[in-house]
């Protein structure tokens, strides 16, 4: 494997190898990954949102397209009505068992998981899906049903670690569908505050060890809610300065640890939404980010020299994305999407409003 040692400013994105790479993880899971069979939906989106940042999206019939968009379909979960909210999608059709006790208008193994649901929507929206086939109102009611009362939320109804990733997820869904239904946003916001650390990174959960990651799901979920201003400007400064001190040459995710690719992605989009993301070195952060490259297989590694895979492949390239490297397309830091699948929503966002209000005049007169 190419560790990408010697790299240079001229070093070049080997595009074609990595759609490949994508395109291969979307036919059969390696057997390496086998154990996350479960949540194969993430897998999916790391690879199709690769291919839409890599603007090959071509590779991809548009029966191949229309399949995996049915197979999300396939995994929606949808409660009858009058029963528990559950409603979202489920991370593959692993537990969907012969004979099991019905639940959720389903079965008792069947649940939306936060953020299976959310990478599910994001891939349908990098298909240019129109989302008609979601029930978005079950999808937000099994959002707000998982919110605990310290403001955080559960991946799931049936209980499950409950922390700031799951923030995250929950506001990127409520984002992406245009519809907060009975989220308390003020509840959300106070439950980051208060997992702001005492170094000004953000952890996971209430006194636990500041994380690049988590920092990345605390200020991307305030900006979605529209409440990144209830940060002070001398904490957004703090902020700012816990960010920058992650770089290396690439970024690490705590002090004192080793860089690594996706770091690029998870530091990077922070900063963007933070406005300070020009404070970095560039030069430093590409060097690294291609250092993990494999030219001949495709994909990019956590560190050089190992394993590629496909959620440092992806992150890698967003992170280059960041600083406009040629041939990827613009990503959107809070989403973790194109701007061109944005733009998709921000389309049917309009469309449902419009629809909305024809309702309303419908029901008046």
């Amino acid at each position: 494997m190419d560790s990408g040692a010697g790299t240079t400013e001229s070093e070049e994105i080997a595009v074609l190898r990595h759609a490949k790479y994508f395109v291969r993880f979307l036919n059969i899971l390696p057997a390496r990954l086998a154990s996350h069979d479960s949540t194969r939906v993430t897998i999916a989106f790391f690879a199709v949102s690769g291919l839409d940042v890599l603007d090959a999206l071509y590779l991809l019939s548009d029966s191949f397209k229309k399949d995996i968009i049915n197979w999300i379909y396939n995994l929606q979960v949808i409660p009858k009505p009058g029963s528990r909210a559950c409603g979202g999608i489920q991370g593959s059709n692993s537990l969907n068992i012969a004979n099991p006790p019905e639940c959720c208008g389903l079965d008792a193994y069947r649940w939306g998981h936060l953020a299976v649901t959310y990478t599910g929507i994001a891939v349908l929206a990098a298909l240019e899906d129109d989302l008609s086939k979601l029930d978005r109102k079950a999808i937000i009611a099994g959002v707000a049903a998982v919110q605990r009362d310290d403001g955080s939320f559960s991946a799931t109804i049936e209980g499950s670690e409950h922390d700031m990733r799951f923030v995250y997820c929950a506001s990127a869904i409520c984002a992406m569908l245009n519809d907060w239904g009975k989220v308390d946003k003020q509840k959300m916001a106070d439950y980051i505050v208060k997992s702001i650390r005492y170094d000004y990174g953000i952890s996971q959960h209430y006194e636990m060890e500041s994380h690049g990651g988590t920092t990345f799901c605390a200020i991307a979920a305030l900006q979605l809610s529209d409440q990144l201003d209830i940060l002070t400007p001398t904490m957004k400064e703090k902020i700012i300065r816990w960010l920058i001190f992650r770089q290396q040459d690439g970024f690490q995710g705590r002090p004192n640890k080793p860089v690594d690719t996706c770091y690029s992605f998870w530091i990077g989009a922070t900063l963007k939404i933070l406005g300070a993301f020009e404070l970095t070195s560039y030069k430093d952060n590409r060097h690294y980010v291609f250092s993990t490259q494999d030219k001949t297989v495709g994909g990019f590694s956590k560190w050089p020299g190992s394993h590629t895979d496909p959620f440092h492949t992806y992150f890698g390239l967003c992170g280059l994305s960041f600083m406009q490297e040629p041939g990827l397309q613009p990503v959107i830091p809070s989403l973790n999407i194109s701007q061109r699948a944005f733009d998709r929503l921000k389309q049917l966002h309009a469309a449902w409003e419009l629809e909305a209000q024809s309702d309303v005049r419908v029901n008046i007169e």
